[in-house]
């Protein structure tokens, strides 16, 4: 007899992250996930003016912001705010 527990399990969720930023040249999800990498998730602009990027998450919250032309941006539609390991304040997104 075998024991033990087997089966398959779906460990990352993609998450799309929107951003409008209209005028800016360069936006990109920065995270907890990425280490706050600037250059880890670049975003691509639509047709219509917003910024996208597909990030495949892990179960559990996860702090992040937007990073347009430089600057810090959090996300005015994000789920809950905290701060990062800075001090900063920064969006929250349950990934379940």
């Amino acid at each position: 007899m075998t024991s033990g527990r087997y089966g398959a399990h779906r460990n990352l969720r993609e998450v799309r992250f929107f951003c409008v930023a209209e005028t800016a040249t360069a936006v990109s999800v920065v995270g907890d996930f990425n280490e706050w990498e600037p250059g880890a998730n670049p975003m691509t602009q639509t047709p219509d003016g917003a910024w996208a990027a597909t990030v495949a998450l892990r179960h559990g919250h996860h702090r992040y912001a937007f990073w347009v032309d430089g600057q810090l941006t959090l996300d005015p539609r994000a789920q809950g705010v905290t701060r990062n390991d800075r001090g900063e304040r920064v969006s929250l997104v349950p990934v379940s």
